[in-house]
């Protein structure tokens, strides 16, 4: 076949070209996702929750969930949520017990973990793995709930930070990206629900995409599009400041 036959076929057959275009699509893109699973798994390798040994009589502060609350794709714990509460309070005791890749049905065995009562605050972080593992949100919502229970045996004060709009991440193309932002609404309308039936304090990381700067700025997000990056975890603490006032709770709990 020459190659003005096949150009001619080519042509005339629009189904054809669809089929190539969407086929080469499919390609890139899993190209890109498998790169940025790669580079998601890296980072979490990498990873290393912030502790800090803390001063008698200095706030105390317990800090369970997944890679957002271990920090993953901040370049130093220090640049995580937890090493800006220790940079800012560096007499408080910080006792970070998250590990990568736990959903809010591992809250509970790391709360579990914890020597007992006597913290002055306990900080929830999770809920991104149960958006993108695709786990049931009635079970999700049970171990919300549950969670919450048994930080406030803990704590005096429980604040529940859970990921913002997974759906605007880079790591995923619509139409998936707008799945997850469905799911990402549903559990932050459970963890709402289940703070405010509990006495616990929500911070409210949701954004739709026309409002959320994850949406606007690639600089808030790590390597793998998926995490969040030094500026973003810096967002993410003075959305936590601002809305939990963990700064004046903090404080209060020192004195």
């Amino acid at each position: 076949m020459t190659t003005d036959t096949s150009l001619a076929l080519l042509l005339a057959s629009p189904r054809l070209w669809l089929a190539i275009v969407v086929g080469t699509a499919v390609l890139l893109l899993a190209g890109c996702a498998a790169w940025r699973v790669e580079q998601a798994r890296s980072l979490a390798r990498a990873s290393e929750p912030y502790r800090q040994a803390g001063e008698a009589g200095a706030p105390r502060l317990l800090v369970v969930g997944d890679s957002t609350a271990v920090g993953t794709g901040a370049t130093a714990p220090d640049f995580s949520v937890a090493g800006r509460i220790g940079a800012r309070f560096p007499a408080a005791t910080i006792d970070n017990r998250a590990r990568d890749g736990a959903t809010w049905a591992d809250v509970p065995g790391q709360l579990g973990g914890a020597p007992g009562a006597g913290y002055d605050i306990a900080l929830l972080m999770a809920g991104g793995n149960d958006v993108i593992r695709l786990r049931d949100m009635a079970a999700v919502r049970a171990d919300i709930e549950r969670s919450i229970a048994l930080a406030r045996e803990r704590a005096a004060t429980v604040v529940v930070m859970p990921a913002g709009n997974v759906g605007n991440a880079p790591f995923f193309w619509a139409p998936l990206s707008w799945w997850m932002t469905s799911r990402a609404r549903d559990l932050h309308a459970a963890v709402a629900a289940a703070c405010q039936a509990q006495g616990a304090v929500y911070v409210n990381l949701f954004r739709e995409a026309e409002d959320d700067p994850f949406a606007q700025r690639r600089d808030l997000h790590a390597a793998d599009g998926l995490h969040p990056s030094d500026a973003g975890y810096a967002l993410w603490w003075e959305t936590l400041d601002t809305q939990a006032a963990l700064t004046q709770r903090l404080q209060a709990a020192g004195r």
